[in-house]
C-alpha cells in the first residue's frame, strides 16, 4: 500500500519528483489508508489573495498549508476515525498546499540553490503543516526541521 498521494496540478512539479517524493514519505507515518494531499502552484498576486483571505495577511508568501484533520502530529491515523474526509479511492485528505512559484524562484536565488530543491523543500513544509507540525515556538521549529530534513535527505536532496 502506498502510504501517500500526492495530487498536483500542471507542471510545476514533473511526475517523477511527485512519484520520487511520496516514496520517500513511506512509513513516515502509521496508517491504514493513504494519505492524500492536493497542490497547486499559483502567482504571486494568487498567493497573497489566499494569504490576505485565509490568514488576513495582505503579502506575497511561499507556501500555505491547509491541514484538514486536527491532533494527528505523531499519531497514528485508521482511517475509520475520518470517513468524511476520504475520497472516491479510499485516500484521506490530510489538506491542501499552494505553492508561489515566484517566490520560490526568488528564495532559491536568494539562498543559492535550484529551483527544483526549493519546491522540494515547500512541498515537504506544506505536508509537514498538514501533519499537524509547526515552527510557532523555537521546539516546534526544530522538530519541524528534522522532520523535513529527513524526508529530504531520502530524496538526495541537502542543502546545497
Amino acid at each position: 500500500m502506498t502510504d501517500f498521494v500526492i495530487v498536483c496540478d500542471g507542471e510545476e512539479f514533473p511526475e517523477d519528483n511527485v512519484r520520487a517524493l511520496e516514496n520517500a514519505l513511506q512509513g513516515f507515518v502509521s496508517t491504514d489508508v493513504p494519505l492524500c494531499v492536493e497542490v497547486v502552484f499559483v502567482d504571486g498576486e494568487e498567493i497573497r489573495r489566499l494569504n490576505r483571505e485565509m490568514r488576513d495577511i495582505d503579502k506575497v508568501t511561499d507556501v500555505l498549508s491547509f491541514p484538514t484533520l486536527d491532533g494527528i502530529k505523531g499519531q497514528a491515523i485508521c482511517g475509520e476515525e475520518y470517513p468524511y474526509d476520504m475520497d472516491e479511492e479510499g485516500n484521506l485528505l490530510i489538506g491542501s498546499i499552494a505553492i508561489c512559484c515566484d517566490r520560490a524562484r526568488e528564495q532559491a536565488e536568494e539562498y543559492g540553490h535550484s529551483y527544483t530543491r526549493e519546491l522540494h523543500y515547500l512541498l515537504v513544509h506544506g505536508i509537514m503543516h498538514c501533519l499537524g507540525y509547526d515552527h510557532m515556538i523555537e521546539s516546534e521549529k526544530a522538530e519541524m526541521r528534522e522532520k523535513e530534513e529527513y524526508i529530504l535527505s531520502k530524496l538526495g536532496i541537502t542543502r546545497e
